[in-house]
């Protein structure tokens, strides 16, 4: 691994892997502490499912609605002034999956994207298709983690099933089950063989700042860190990686962590999540720094004992310039 370079308070090139709504929100203070830099966010891709004959991808669309200033701001998610007609009319005529809202305004950013994937595009160029609608920031780009299929499945507990168990994908496990089953496994189909494309390499080799966003560790960063090429390239870069804890005071501020994380093995607290991306000095650890919240401040010295930098700043992000205001005091910390 090559040394880090000197933090400074003002990158010029920073690079986040992130999630979808906690994610945007973060991204949103990253551009908020950084208004000069060129920004790329490299987006879970993991959570993509097919419905109704359109291909769905709800970090992307998060992150493009979020930063185009397009989002719901009381969901955190889908479209601000969203109408639900061909929703209605799909449930009229019986056709599943209801379970899963699309929007009507929702749904022509899915027949873009299948359109685009029927025309041989891949999920990169359709990515930076998409954004041309929504962010005006020519220094700001979102790129999918892999232009390979990657899906996230979860194994479950299931009486009725002669194996007690089945897995369902992960959108159904979140917004059809609610995340209520029990948790047996987590499994990334196709991220074996899935390879990180050129511009997410580049975006993490000529980082001068890397951050890791408070997104879900298992479902949202792990796949990001699971694509081929990823790990590799944060522990050569010669960029501070700095990782936040979307875990506060032994619980997630948004998502299922709780349910996903014991799955794996990782205690659901903000320290263990910390250790489980693991100081870049120890075998195949990412993070040179991991912030966690105040209410966590009991924890610090534990995971500086296992070689781990940490401290603890407030986390809530009630606004980007609040979330700024740590993004900025963890840069600080490792400078």
């Amino acid at each position: 691994m090559n040394p880090p370079s000197e933090a400074t308070s003002a990158p010029s090139r920073v690079a986040v892997l992130a999630g979808g709504v906690g994610g945007s929100r973060f991204v949103r203070g990253v551009r908020a502490a950084f208004p000069t830099a060129r920004l790329d966010v490299i987006v879970n891709t993991a959570d993509d499912v097919t419905l109704h004959g359109l291909r769905i991808c709800p970090d992307i669309d998060t992150m493009l609605y979020a930063l185009g200033d397009g989002i719901d701001p009381a969901k955190g998610w889908g479209r601000a002034d969203e109408t639900w007609s061909i929703m209605d009319e799909l449930k009229t005529y019986g056709v599943e999956p209801t379970w899963f809202a699309l929007g009507d305004r929702d749904i022509a950013t899915h027949l873009v994207r299948t359109q685009l994937i029927a025309a041989g595009a891949t999920p990169t160029e359709i990515t930076t298709a998409l954004a041309t609608r929504w962010i005006a920031d020519p220094a700001l780009h979102v790129l999918p983690m892999t232009d390979d299929r990657v899906e996230t499945h979860v194994v479950i507990a299931d009486d009725r099933e002669p194996s007690g168990r089945r897995a369902v994908h992960f959108q159904e496990f979140w917004v059809r089950l609610h995340a209520e089953p029990e948790v047996l496994d987590v499994v990334q189909v196709g991220l074996d063989t899935a390879r990180a494309t050129a511009a997410v390499t580049e975006a993490l080799t000529a980082a001068d700042l890397v951050l890791i966003a408070p997104s879900n560790p298992v479902v949202s960063i792990g796949p990001i860190l699971g694509v081929g090429g990823v790990r590799p390239a944060l522990r050569a870069t010669n960029a501070r990686v700095i990782g936040f804890s979307g875990i506060l005071g032994g619980a997630p501020v948004l998502g299922m962590a709780h349910r996903l994380l014991p799955a794996i093995g990782v205690e659901v607290a903000a320290g263990a999540v910390g250790l489980h991306y693991g100081p870049r000095n120890r075998p195949g650890g990412i993070l040179d720094a991991w912030v966690m919240d105040t209410a966590d401040a009991g924890a610090v010295e534990s995971v500086r004992a296992a070689g781990l930098s940490a401290l603890a700043v407030p986390l809530l992000m009630s606004s980007p310039e609040d979330t700024a205001g740590f993004i900025r005091a963890g840069v600080e910390f490792v400078a």
